[in-house]
């Protein structure tokens, strides 16, 4: 183009250097500046330069602990199995993983799931009082708000639930554990025990909201049917709270080979184990409404009768 510089485009300068379109020789990146005038390093060189692992390292485990004490809180918490209560099914020493979400959506404990809930008050023994060392106890409260070790302060239990509230659950002799009426096969039961206790013969009505727990090894668990009677002064039958329930155990982590899902057995499914805790009260209203049916009945058919009668006096 007639009467342009090279310098006012794109392209090489007068003096052979080339330059972009937009930006001068004091603008970062621009060809020729090399730097600042001082004769300094050059612009990339004086980037800053990444933190070591050092400082990086604190705030990596805080992001840590955060993450720790939200999956804690929310979502999932290990759990270690303190006794032989629930042999063969979970051996002293075993760490399972307990679901805490789904009771955040409203879910409540069924038949047959191990769960892992709060002592309800006497059913095991006072904590060991606390390290007198203030640096142990300090580390062992810090770890166990996070999740990373169990707290010295909470006492918790693991049972697998057999009643839920309106269930009808009793048993004598030997057993079988009948729910509802209905008997059930329990093969976790720890071999060589009976599923009943010849001298613990109960029968009990669980109410709403509370449930009926047991351990697999029934003949070495201090379970619901321990705790039926009278407790500083006021009757228990026995059953949990659904609001102490901290989750259910779903998975056995720890060792390796023991890994295995905690399911559901198929005897708490079987046909007609609903009927007592539902066909029941429908029953009820049922037989309830026949006499209201009928009552109303009878009037209709009266007043239809009395205004046929005055039909026919007029006609």
């Amino acid at each position: 183009m007639a009467g342009t510089r090279p310098e006012d485009v794109g392209g090489v300068s007068g003096d052979g250097a080339r330059r972009h379109d937009s930006g001068g020789p004091d603008e970062p990146g621009a060809a020729g500046g090399g730097g600042d005038s001082s004769g300094g390093e050059p612009a990339h060189a004086a980037e800053r330069k990444p933190r070591s692992f050092w400082k990086e390292l604190p705030l990596l485990i805080g992001i840590a602990l955060v993450l720790a004490l939200i999956i804690k809180t929310f979502l999932v918490q290990a759990f270690s199995i303190p006794s032989d209560s629930m042999n063969n099914t979970l051996l002293k020493g075993d760490r399972v993983l307990v679901d805490k979400l789904t009771p955040w959506f409203g879910s409540t404990p069924s038949r047959g799931e191990v769960v892992v809930f709060h002592d309800p008050g006497g059913w095991l023994p006072e904590n060991p009082p606390p390290s007198s060392n203030p640096a142990v106890r300090g580390l062992q409260k810090t770890l166990s708000f996070v999740g990373l070790m169990p707290s010295a302060e909470e006492k918790d239990l693991i049972k697998r639930v057999i009643g839920v509230g309106g269930d009808t659950v009793s048993c004598k002799g030997t057993g079988p554990v009948m729910v509802n009426g209905k008997p059930l096969n329990e093969p976790y039961v720890f071999p060589g025990n009976t599923p009943c206790t010849p001298d613990m013969p109960f029968t009990v009505h669980v109410p709403k909201g509370r449930i009926w727990v047991m351990g697999d090894h029934r003949q070495d668990s201090l379970d619901s049917r321990y705790h039926v009677g009278m407790y500083k002064g006021k009757h228990t039958d026995g059953t949990v709270s659904t609001k102490q329930v901290v989750g259910r155990a779903v998975v056995v982590a720890w060792p390796i080979n023991r890994w295995d899902w905690l399911g559901i057995p198929g005897t708490f499914s079987q046909s007609g184990i609903n009927a007592a805790g539902t066909a029941g009260p429908a029953a009820v209203g049922v037989a309830g409404a026949i006499p209201l049916v009928m009552l109303r009945r009878r009037r209709l058919l009266r007043k239809h009768e009395a205004a046929g009668a005055s039909e026919g006096a007029e006609g």
